[in-house]
């Protein structure tokens, strides 16, 4: 830190002081109620401006739930690891506070530095990766992306939330060596390397205590042993005591405003149960966050010059295309060959209506979708590439999307217009104040949504509801339904709070022949509510066709052409947030049309989309496996500049990704009697398959790209590593070295190491590298100090453990290219 950055935060704790002093009880405990949905109060009396924040984790959807302005759709965040890069992050995330300011958010509720515990976690595809170090290293490179554009982010969710099932109350019961050494290691890196301005506490409790309420947590190792100075949020209507929240350290309930802060915390302090100075803690930490985006009179915001502007697609396509993973590539069977004449069939209805982005908060809406089928298209000479359908992974009826042009009319009792939005889908999710303009609460008594359809199949579709309460369907002038959709025996708790999918008629419809469609929903009273919202759903379901019918046109399509590129995928019923999925099955007839296609067609490729690892039974059976994840807006022309080798497919597995769910280590993520034990201890992921001797699919770190490289020369010391490599192949080409330790037993230390249960390796270190062909690049990996230590239980703190290690660079975790041995005091 320069003298002149010194000087700025003096200045802006004066001003914070200042604030702080004219503050009455209150005005301060308001200020840690949320205002609304998405921002705290201003108070003009002190020059403070109200605090935005806004989901954030691909994109910045803002505080509406509409398409109305459009956001940058990221690729997720396993993805983002899947590069392996640092920096890579860091560029996303100036994009995104970029996407912020031009929104008036301040703070992104954003990076999820959870770990993937087990391959059923539901809202896998929103964290990074099951290695806290990896994990920590991507997580600060996006903290100083977004608050280099001076934007703030809430790292989350602390801690111990690596499921969805019960996550509300469920008890994540983990012994303190695995809590320090795993879940909170990223957590502690992202704080202690790009000091974030906030966290979000989670719903769940860790050890019997809640974590909006962890002293120890919170209080003691977040703030006390790390020096996080920042706001600690909660998750949304995670606050549950008034006494229990300020005194553990939570300094903003949302969202608001009936909250247990406000008037109650006011009252808590005036009856002697709560110290005013508690209070003062917390309204501290807020207003220096105010004052570090600029939303606080006499302050200097850190950032007062926005970087350089960066063009948002260009970069989102650059971003797919670096965290695809390679997976399979038998005899070179990719890049594909697009000389004239080489036909290219694309299969799979994901490949025509691809899924960019996972389900839940992340949500956002893009200005447009680059699915697989217009990217190659667009790349392909005409007449190239054939499509077939092939196989659908949904047979559910799903909110309005392809062929609707849809708006949201609010009335009042009489029938007149309060106000309109558009839809980017059939799903109407506005809650708190997020409403048309004109329209409130108060005056609704209905919420029609209508437009037009535009069908690209000819035949019967489907068209049904979502929510809770009183509706009445309209096609093409007909009625078709008007009824009562109320509660039903739904297990999942979003089911409950939504309603089930429900199919209300069928319609025949032409191809290409425009229809007008229209569901009303009667807005009930909503006044003793403490959080106002309305949530329901037009739904819609194309013409259903026999699945084997629709498999044996791929086969004749893939029989006729050259290549066949096949995308399966999961949907937002298998993998999103609010559920743990029960298997690793694609969905529908997926693995019959793989299966089907590759026998016809030796050269057969396969393209995954899906956010978390799926079993993938045939992939011995196909000449290429190219993992995609949920690679946001521009992932169908990533997909074509990949495939076509116009650009190496970049990415590393951030995830073991197993053959079968059998062979998953960790599986369970259901709690028993509310508890969630973590019994596996230190052993999840690569250090569990390793320690129990199963092998995987695929390895964490592995991924394949164009060109071929030689490890030449490896150095290390306690500090360093070293590491050589040689591009051996005749194109350019990018590396990701990894560092892993392994500790060596010997005659000297073996009864000393015998007394401490470590994994048998574990990554140290990486480095992504790049070289052209024939080209020799050398690159030093720091070996960080915590790479040798461990949570010693008895004595509360970080132990080292000297001895012989074997210091590995490899391409991926069990592909060791060299090796040295180092002796550690």
């Amino acid at each position: 830190m320069t003298d002149a950055d010194q000087v700025r935060d003096q200045i802006r704790d004066d001003a914070v002081e200042a604030a702080l002093g004219k503050l009455d009880l209150d005005t301060k405990t308001l200020l840690l109620a949320g205002r609304d949905m998405w921002s705290l109060p201003a108070i003009p009396a002190v020059g403070l401006r109200s605090l935005v924040m806004s989901d954030g984790p691909v994109g910045v959807r803002g505080v509406r739930w509409t398409a109305d302005d459009p956001s940058i759709a990221l690729p997720s965040p396993t993805s983002l690891a899947a590069a392996w890069d640092p920096e890579l992050a860091r560029r996303a995330g100036r994009l995104l506070a970029q996407e912020a300011r031009r929104k008036g958010v301040h703070v992104l509720l954003a990076p999820t530095v959870n770990l993937h515990r087990s391959p059923l976690g539901g809202r896998h595809f929103e964290c990074y990766s099951e290695d806290p170090y990896l994990t920590g290293a991507i997580g600060g490179g996006y903290v100083n992306g977004v608050q280099d554009g001076g934007v703030g982010t809430t790292v989350k969710h602390f801690v111990g939330n690596d499921a969805e099932t019960d996550r509300f109350t469920a008890d994540s019961v983990i012994a303190p060596r695995p809590l320090r050494e795993l879940y909170l290691a990223p957590f502690e890196a992202v704080v202690e390397g790009a000091h974030p301005w906030g966290i979000m506490t989670a719903y769940n409790q860790v050890n019997g205590t809640t974590m909006t309420e962890h002293r120890y947590l919170v209080n003691e190792v977040l703030r006390g042993e790390w020096g996080f100075d920042g706001v600690n949020v909660s998750d949304w209507m995670a606050a549950r005591s008034t006494r229990g929240d300020i005194l553990g350290g939570m300094d903003v309930a949302m969202p608001g405003p009936t909250t247990v802060y406000g008037p109650a915390l006011a009252e808590a302090v005036r009856a002697g149960e709560v110290p005013e100075a508690a209070v003062d803690d917390a309204v501290r930490n807020v207003l220096r966050l105010a004052a570090r985006v600029g939303a606080l009179e006499g302050a200097p915001a850190v950032v007062e010059t926005a970087p350089a502007p960066v063009d948002g697609r260009a970069l989102a396509r650059e971003l797919a295309a670096r965290g695809f993973v390679l997976v399979r590539n038998e005899d070179g069977a990719l890049p594909l060959d697009a000389s004239d004449g080489r036909a290219v069939a694309l299969l799979g209805a994901a490949a025509r209506d691809a899924r960019v982005l996972g389900g839940g908060s992340a949500t956002v809406f893009p200005e447009r979708v680059v699915s697989p089928l217009d990217g190659l298209a667009s790349a392909l000479p005409e007449g190239a590439l054939t499509y077939a359908v092939g196989a659908d992974p949904s047979e559910e009826l799903t909110p309005a999307a392809q062929g609707f042009e849809l708006v949201a009319v609010c009335r009042d009792a009489s029938g007149a217009v309060l106000g309109e939005g558009g839809l980017p889908t059939g799903q109407v999710q506005w809650i708190g104040d997020d409403l048309p303009a004109g329209a409130t609460y108060e005056t609704m008594a209905s919420i029609e949504v209508r437009g037009t359809f535009v069908p690209r199949e000819s035949g019967e579709h489907a068209f049904g509801t979502r929510g809770l309460g009183a509706f009445a369907l309209t096609v093409a002038g007909r009625r078709l339904w008007s009824g009562v959709q109320g509660t039903g025996d739904e297990a999942d708790p979003f089911e409950a709070f939504f309603g089930a999918p429900s199919e209300r008629a069928r319609v025949t419809l032409a191809e290409g022949e425009p229809v007008e469609v229209s569901l009303t929903f009667q807005v009930p009273d909503m006044s003793a509510l403490p959080l106002r919202a309305v949530m329901f759903s037009l739904l819609h379901l194309g013409p259903r066709r026999d699945p084997d019918e629709l498999i044996a046109e791929a086969v004749a399509t893939a029989r006729a052409a050259d290549t066949a590129v096949v995308v399966v995928a999961t949907t937002e019923r298998v993998e999103s947030e609010g559920f743990d999925r029960s298997d690793l099955a694609l969905p529908g007839r997926q693995d019959d049309l793989v299966r089907a296609v590759a026998a016809v067609n030796p050269n057969t490729v396969v393209v995954v989309n899906a956010g978390s690892p799926v079993e993938l039974p045939w992939r011995e059976d196909v000449a290429a496996v190219l993992l995609t994840w949920f690679p946001g807006q521009e992932g169908g022309a990533a997909l074509a500049d990949v495939l076509l080798g116009e650009v190496e497919p970049g990415g590393r597995l951030p995830t073991t990704w197993p053959a079968r769910l059998a062979d998953a280590p960790v599986t369970e993520v259901v709690p028993t009697d509310g508890r969630l034990e973590y019994g596996e201890g230190l052993f999840i992921g690569y250090r569990a398959y390793e320690k129990h001797g199963v092998t995987p699919a695929y390895p964490f770190g592995h991924g394949l790209g164009y060109t071929d490289w030689a490890y030449e020369s490896l150095e290390a010391t306690a500090d360093s590593v070293r590491v050589r490599v040689t591009n051996t192949g005749s194109r350019p080409g990018r590396e990701v070295v990894q560092v892993y330790l392994a500790p060596v037993a010997t005659a000297s230390d073996g009864a000393r190491s015998a007394t401490v249960e470590r994994p048998a390796s574990w990554l140290a270190g990486f480095a992504s590298v790049a070289a052209g062909p024939g080209e020799s690049v050398e690159t030093e990996i720091p070996l960080p100090a915590r790479a040798f230590e461990i949570w010693d239980e008895e004595a509360r703190g970080w132990r080292r453990i000297g001895g012989a290690y074997e210091v590995r660079a490899s391409h991926a975790h069990g592909d060791t290219r060299l090796t040295v041995t180092l002796d550690i005091a």
